[in-house]
């Protein structure tokens, strides 16, 4: 696990000098994945997450695991995502305005199979799993976690390991359902030692353990033409219609200490507690509607994202929740809703275009949260994307698909202001650009 906060025995018992009994030190870190902040596979990049409820490969294990049903054969991908990261903070005065360009960057991997020979009465039941890995493989459980005087963005940065897996059903013409887990990891670590003023330490007992936590996504969809009128076409033909529920998630990191130290804190100890949650994601209710032609399709979606839940998880924030903060500067975040638009034409038999937009809508409505400094903006998200069908393949059963997706997400100017420790107010103004590019490789069996 890498990150800013690092809890060297040393560094605690610094802080213990700082401290003076008791006390509880939240820091708070990145509240995005990739499935929402850029999207996973390049079909999802490249439409603006538009389609996502309507993507047969493996991301529909995040975006709607019922439709994992629409396609019947076997499935597996592998691809890459980079992330080019240009976030500012202008101030008039000082030099230089880029906060953050670093990047981030994912391997992917994911593979569905149906598993209806398992059991003796033939129905189809697919199954699927998708996992992204941050810096293409290097650090599954990457993430930052700090407070900071120059602000940080809410949902940009080293994002941790994404893992969702997945099942779905057809149900009865045209209907099918699924469900999936979003997999995240608490962990918590236990530190006893004694130490001097210097920061010598001796007898140090360290424990940690980490535990997977289960977050349900459900989703259904329904295809409209086939569920009335499936014996011949009528106006509904080619409409399909998708219902998605996604609960709260996030990963979290809780270090309790208890520091003796040598001629001056006595036993039992001074007891210091760090804790932090990373890439949190809110309750979401989804709906989507797409159009399907004979070499064309054309949809969008609707997202309601429950971001006022972040407040109680910062409400035992001794950071944010100090009684010299007053009320009106404690962190506040809204409910949001994020319309998505999107079409994809097929231009040859091996060779599809697609693309969408977006416009969403910034969660975080305080724009002077002390010591955190968070920034966030409105954004419009534009993509564009292709797919090349390669079937002159001599020992494959099914052709190979390639897709590529690119996508610009520009954030749009918004006044901020930053409070340092000693209560210093400095305004700036936060704005940013971001270039996705995404690659994947799709075998079918």
């Amino acid at each position: 696990m890498e990150s800013t906060s690092r809890f060297s025995v040393r560094a605690m018992s610094l802080a213990v000098a700082a401290f003076s009994a008791g006390v509880t030190l939240p820091s708070h870190a990145s509240m995005g994945n990739i499935g929402t902040t850029y999207g996973v596979m390049p079909v999802d990049v490249a439409t603006a997450q538009s389609l996502s409820m309507f993507n047969d490969q493996v991301s529909a294990t995040y975006y709607n695991p019922a439709y994992l049903t629409k396609d019947e054969r076997g499935e597996l991908t592998t691809g890459l995502l980079h992330a080019e990261q240009e976030l500012r903070a202008s101030n008039p005065n000082a030099d230089g305005d880029i906060l953050s360009n670093s990047p981030s960057q994912h391997v992917l991997i994911g593979m569905k199979t149906n598993l209806s020979s398992l059991t003796r009465f033939g129905h189809p039941i697919y199954l699927g799993f998708i996992a992204g890995v941050e810096k293409y493989g290097k650090e599954m459980l990457a993430f930052t976690s700090e407070t900071t005087e120059s602000g940080q963005f809410l949902q940009y940065g080293k994002e941790p390991l994404f893992l969702n897996m997945g099942a779905a059903t057809p149900l009865w013409r045209g209907i099918s359902a699924g469900a999936s887990v979003r997999i995240t990891l608490d962990a918590t670590a236990n530190l006893e030692a004694v130490s001097t003023l210097g920061g010598e330490t001796s007898r140090e007992q360290l424990s940690v353990t980490a535990e997977p936590s289960l977050k349900a996504i459900l989703g259904t969809t329904i295809d409209l033409g086939d569920t009335f009128c499936p014996d011949g076409d009528c106006f509904l033909s080619g409409w399909e219609t998708a219902l998605v529920y996604r609960t709260k998630s996030s990963a979290s990191t809780t270090i309790d200490s208890n520091i003796v130290v040598t001629q001056t804190i006595p036993e039992p100890g001074l007891s210091l507690a760090v804790s932090t949650i990373d890439s949190f994601q809110p309750e979401t209710f989804g709906v989507g509607l797409q159009f399907r032609g004979d070499r064309w399709r054309i949809g969008g979606s609707l997202e309601q994202q429950n971001w006022s839940e972040l407040e109680e998880e910062f409400a035992v924030d001794t950071i944010n929740d100090q009684a010299s903060v007053p009320p009106d500067s404690r962190i506040r975040f809204d409910d949001i809703l994020i319309p998505r638009l999107g079409a994809e034409y097929q231009l040859t038999k091996n060779f599809a275009l697609r693309g969408g937009v977006a416009y969403e809508e910034s969660p975080l409505s305080s724009t002077r949260n002390p010591e955190i400094n968070y920034l966030d903006t409105d954004k419009i998200v534009v993509g564009l994307g292709i797919s090349a069908t390669y079937d002159r393949t001599r020992w494959l059963a099914y052709p190979v698909r390639m897709d590529l997706g690119y996508q610009y997400q520009q954030l749009q100017e918004r006044d901020f202001t930053l409070v340092d420790h000693d209560g210093n107010e400095t305004p700036i103004t936060a704005d940013g650009d971001i270039h996705v590019i995404s690659g994947s490789v799709t075998l079918k069996f």
